[in-house]
């Protein structure tokens, strides 16, 4: 099992890990067909977002991150679970992305353009990091988990939702099985509190706390 851990982490170390997920997102006209399916009016009866706020447990006041919110589908959502008191970062690293999720005037979100090593949020902030459907889109897991890792409170959670590999939109665009996931996010400075399906049969929750 030792032997499979570091093997999994030498592969996150390497480059581009994720490049067959992000070839969609390499010209403005690839974006802007993913933009479509994100913004998809009836993506709430697949995606159902309210349950997933209710499983990630957010309460009124706290600080949630949404890393790689593309076109900001969840920033309503979350804004108005943590209320005024609290606060919602959005970040992507694409600019096109981040002007279409301002466009939605969530009031307490603050957009943040991050890079594919770090998503750039203010050290110790957050109280729940969110990683939906996104995954399975970093090139540098690795370094992002470590300033991902920096960017939470004691006690705070990040949170990870993303598919099963046999539910893939399209051959080779999920690199990992889930509990492959899991046991590459635990070799990064973390540990497993839970993992449940979100969507049966289609996408997983995993819950992870800082290792101290």
């Amino acid at each position: 099992m030792k032997l499979f851990a570091v093997l999994i982490l030498t592969f996150s170390a390497w480059a581009q890990v994720a490049d067959d997920a992000n070839k969609g997102y390499k010209t403005k006209e690839g974006r802007d067909k993913v933009a479509a399916t994100l913004d998809d009016p009836h993506r709430d009866g697949r995606q159902k977002p309210q349950e997933l706020i209710a499983a990630m447990n957010v309460k009124p006041g706290m600080t949630v991150a949404d890393i790689g919110t593309g076109t900001g589908y969840m920033l309503p959502f979350l804004g108005k679970a943590v209320g005024a008191n609290g606060k919602v970062f959005g970040e992507d690293i694409q600019v096109d992305f981040l002007e279409r999720a301002k466009a939605k005037h969530v009031p307490n979100a603050e957009l943040i353009l991050g890079t594919v090593t770090d998503p750039k949020l203010p050290p110790n902030s957050v109280d729940i990091a969110l990683v939906l459907d996104v995954y399975h889109h970093f090139d540098y897991p690795d370094k992002m988990l470590q300033a991902i890792r920096g960017s939470l409170k004691p006690g705070a959670h990040l949170v990870i939702v993303d598919y099963y590999k046999s539910a893939s939109p399209s051959p080779g665009h999920i690199r990992a099985e889930r509990d492959d996931v899991a046991a590459e996010i635990e070799g990064n400075g973390f540990h497993l509190l839970s993992k449940r399906d979100h969507i049966p049969n289609t996408q997983y929750m995993l819950t992870f706390e800082k290792t101290k």
